[in-house]
């Protein structure tokens, strides 16, 4: 690992740091289609997209997670040096290999998408032991800054974080990971400090209902205790509700899909550097918007 410790780390992005396989083609597929693409193999995961997005955006990540000391695992570090992410943070353990993410994507989206995470899970609340042993914070003298969350650890974790001494001054920003997760997140849908990114079907799942717009979404989770959520719906409008304020909204730019996997991802990080330099709510929205806009029409690298 590289010698950083004079440096310093602007937010910590907990979760899911691994290898992505990604297969896409330009054409439509549907169940069984065996066609001709790309298969690429990049770093990944959510709290690994969300850093790498944000140190676009200007901003220094510092990365907790599980990442195993197989030779995948050191390539994976090694790339996270390069990206000017900072790793020490990050449980290496010896006995669990690096996790993986599998997804084919087609012209009309994404087909299907396997995550393997089960060596974050494993590894459980080892991976905030740098929160609790005074390295990034203790019980006594919680974590102060921003922390991106992301939905891949477990329920039972997640449900700890909730009520943890360790987070009870942080600014937390949750992503669910995925719709299959968007229910661990339950504990944490009323945590005072909390912004929740979710997708209109992750944002169902939370309050237990249908919605047909961003915006009554929004306003559903607010009425179910959220303190400031965000919901997109793909192309169609987004909207953003904080407790005790009117819901905003913004629609996407009309673009050409060249990629999904890890627009949330961007939508999330740009968000967040946005307030980061005082953006007022709905510059911070239509930022994050258009970030994730240039990203699925290719504009923005990886």
């Amino acid at each position: 690992m590289r010698e950083n410790a004079d440096m310093k780390h602007d937010i910590l992005c907990i979760g899911s740091v691994l290898w992505d396989v990604i297969g896409r083609s330009s054409a439509s597929m549907r169940l069984g289609s065996d066609v001709p693409g790309r298969i690429t193999r990049l770093p990944g995961g959510v709290a690994l997209n969300i850093a790498m997005a944000l140190r676009r955006f200007g901003v220094s990540p510092a990365l907790l997670s599980a990442v195993g000391r197989d030779a995948e695992g050191d390539e994976l570090v090694a790339r996270c040096n390069q990206l000017g992410l900072f790793t020490e943070t990050l449980y290496r353990s010896d006995d669990l290999p690096t996790d993986i993410y599998m997804a084919v994507e087609g012209a009309n989206g994404l087909i299907a998408a396997i995550a393997d995470a089960h060596s974050l899970e494993a590894a459980g609340d080892k991976i905030l032991r740098p929160l609790a042993d005074g390295h990034l914070g203790s019980a006594a003298a919680p974590y102060s800054g921003t922390v991106a969350l992301d939905g891949n650890l477990t329920e039972a974790l997640l449900a700890q974080i909730a009520t943890s001494p360790l987070f009870a001054r942080a600014d937390l920003r949750v992503a669910p990971a995925s719709p299959g997760k968007a229910e661990r997140l339950l504990p944490l849908l009323a945590h005072p400090s909390a912004t929740l990114y979710v997708n209109l079907e992750e944002a169902g799942l939370l309050a237990k209902q249908a919605f047909a717009t961003a915006p009554e979404a929004a306003a559903g989770l607010l009425a179910r205790g959220a303190a400031r959520v965000l919901v997109t719906d793909g192309g169609n409008t987004c909207a953003e509700g904080s407790r005790g304020a009117d819901i905003i909204t913004a629609t996407p730019p009309q673009v050409m899909v060249a990629r999904v996997t890890g627009a949330g991802d961007t939508f999330m990080a740009a968000h967040i550097a946005a307030t980061r330099h005082n953006a007022t709510r709905q510059e911070a929205l239509t930022r994050a918007i258009t970030a994730a806009a240039d990203y699925v029409s290719g504009d923005i690298g990886t």
